[in-house]
């Protein structure tokens, strides 16, 4: 295969994939695995980076393809990074830190001892291969907590874990590749506690340092805003080559701090710098899983046999729960929530790079000979297909099973709690859909929820506030305040949350004399001439919110016959069904008609006073 076109063809088939796991809602790690092993089918990159150094013996394709994905590795990482803020740790701080500490040690431990008996490994590159596997990592957590959407403590318990552990991991393997396979008569604690000191201090010292610059840079308006990305982006890489170079695999606690330091100033929004990573993050990690699927030799897979399976069974079925159970322990979380995740441990990115280095170290070093030590990045390779495909396919229905997470997420977050707001959103939530309404008029909220809603008093605005909200089963985001900018506004800060499809606000009062512009809304609801003002005079001249069914007997025509004046305002579908979970709520927007259907349900502004007399 042409390495130009090689070069086009993965990015395509990285989105192509995700693409297809959104339309499909399957594990999209899973289907780039997938991928990469076809493509490795047809070639594989090794061969093709041998190709362009063939001049030259000493430089094999590993050689080059590791630091470009060291590389990528870190841009994940940064992007990780970025996603923790500090106000969730009052929530998953203890757990996450027990999962971190007692929970990564005793991961290590018994998969070490699992190794040594699956594979019949020493205990050296058991430890080796132990120490490796206690990393789960952002690149596999990250899909599946968007995919599931658990509860939030648990989700951010999982996020910490999985961005905090990779460096963990990383050093922890680091350690004992030094100790135990480059210098085994010299091993000692001290030598130990001495590294691992060493190695935290330069990517701690680092990351804060690059954190600190690039915060006094951006604040005192020396970096121009559209450089903001890509200056954050160029920082991290050097920081990580630099820190790399002083403490192997320092470079991942260097980039995660920095990603840290960043998202948790105050100073100024870094919400374009995170998109940014967010996109590169996405293309990167589609990218990586099929190169480093495409490396996997589907031959030396099957060598691995019943062993290989049996490894992977004692991991998913007896390590991670052992792990989390004892590191969890007292923590304030639920048995339900430990569950959890005690079922929730995919391998990534991470594993599949650290296992492929140190078997490229091993193999170059000639004072290292291990038996089994060619099969380290199989097995790595074998556990992550084999997590990534049990935990994505099954991640979801456990989590539903207890009750952790909702998978009807037809509820609406509404901004703005005025009466006739109030009134549709009770008819909203008489349908079976949830509803959580938030406004900053405590007189409105208090209203609302003595009407039985649930309500909370805050700025929707604010990210703290945004934090605190539950949004369990809440899929929809209507902006439906009187004020048109701050509708605007609320949708653009809620559209990370949502997305772009499920953000709603009403339409602009007609005569817009701010000239605001139209792209910066949401989806305008209902029809172009229901304002916020135009709602509140129906609602004062007697219209009313009514829900009503559609059958064969009685049709939408019918309907429309019956009420003289009418506007369509949403569809529930299946209510009648008596299914909940079958059931879905559509927002009638004024680019998108309603066509409702026999077994649906129209909700609708209606006149009553005005039905047409000949029905």
């Amino acid at each position: 295969m042409d390495f130009l076109f090689y070069l086009a063809l993965i990015p395509a088939l990285a989105v192509a994939a995700q693409w297809i796991a959104w339309r499909t809602n399957l594990p999209g790690i899973l289907l780039l695995l997938l991928i990469g092993v076809a493509v490795g089918g047809l070639s594989r990159p090794d061969d093709l980076l041998a190709e362009l150094v063939s001049g030259d013996p000493t430089i094999t394709g590993p050689r080059i393809l590791f630091p470009l994905v060291s590389l990528a590795v870190a841009v994940i990482m940064l992007e990780g990074g970025l996603s923790l803020k500090l106000s969730e740790l009052r929530e998953a701080g203890s757990p996450a830190f027990r999962l971190c500490t007692l929970g990564a040690a005793l991961t290590a431990t018994a998969a070490t001892i699992a190794a040594h008996f699956c594979f019949d490994f020493t205990w050296r590159l058991s430890a080796l291969l132990g120490a490796i596997l206690v990393v789960t990592g952002p690149t596999v957590i990250g899909p599946l907590l968007q995919q599931v959407k658990p509860s939030r403590r648990v989700a951010n318990t999982l996020k910490w874990e999985g961005i905090v552990i990779d460096p963990i991991g990383a050093v922890l393997a680091v350690l004992v590749f030094e100790i135990l396979l480059l210098h085994p008569g010299q091993a000692d604690v001290g030598h130990g506690v001495m590294l691992l000191g060493w190695t935290v201090l330069v990517g701690a010292v680092l990351g804060a340092a690059g954190g600190w610059g690039l915060t006094q840079g951006i604040r005192r308006y020396m970096i121009p805003d559209h450089l903001h990305g890509v200056v954050s982006l160029t920082t991290a890489l050097l920081l990580f080559a630099v820190s790399d170079h002083f403490a192997h695999e320092s470079g991942l606690i260097t980039v995660t701090v920095l990603g840290i330091w960043l998202t948790n100033q105050h100073e100024f929004d870094i919400e374009h710098i995170i998109e940014f990573k967010e996109n590169l993050r996405t293309l990167l990690i589609g990218c990586l899983f099929i190169v480093l699927g495409s490396r996997v030799d589907i031959t030396a897979v099957g060598q691995v046999g019943w062993s290989g399976l049996l490894f992977v069974a004692l991991l998913i079925v007896l390590v991670r729960p052992l792990s989390v159970f004892v590191a969890l322990l007292g923590s304030g979380l639920n048995f339900r929530e430990q569950t959890f995740i005690a079922m929730l441990a995919p391998r990534g990115i991470v594993a599949a790079a650290v296992s492929s280095i140190f078997a490229l170290r091993i193999e170059q070093t000639a004072e290292i000979e291990l038996a089994g030590a060619d099969q380290l990045a199989i097995i790595t390779f074998l556990v992550i297909i084999s997590t990534v495909a049990f935990y994505g396919l099954l991640a979801s229905p456990i989590a539903q099973a207890l009750g952790l997470s909702d998978p009807n997420r037809n509820g609406v977050l509404i901004a703005g709690a005025d009466e006739w707001v109030i009134r549709f959103a009770l008819e909203v939530k008489k349908a079976g859909c949830p509803v959580v309404m938030i406004d900053t008029n405590y007189r409105k909220v208090t209203k609302a929820k003595l009407e039985g809603l649930e309500a909370v008093c805050a700025n929707i605005m604010n990210e703290h506030a945004r934090d605190e909200i539950s949004l369990s089963g809440i899929g929809h985001m209507l902006a439906m305040t009187p004020n048109d900018e701050v509708n605007s506004l609320a949708v653009r800060e809620c559209r990370s949350v949502f997305g772009r499809a499920k953000t709603y606000q009403l339409t602009f009062k007609s005569e817009n004399p701010r000239g605001m512009t139209r792209h910066l809304m949401g989806r305008e609801l209902f029809d172009t001439t229901l304002t916020h003002s135009r709602i509140s005079q129906l609602v004062a001249q007697g219209f009313e919110f009514k829900t009503t069914a559609i059958s064969d007997e009685f049709t939408f025509q019918d309907f429309q016959n019956l009420y003289a004046e009418q506007y369509v305002l949403a569809i529930i579908a299946d209510k009648t069904s008596q299914n909940s979970e079958r059931m879905t709520l559509k927002l009638v927007t004024t680019d998108d008609d309603a066509n409702p259907e026999p077994g649906d349900a129209v909700l609708a502004l209606v006149n009553p006073l005005q039905t047409d007399p000949a029905t």
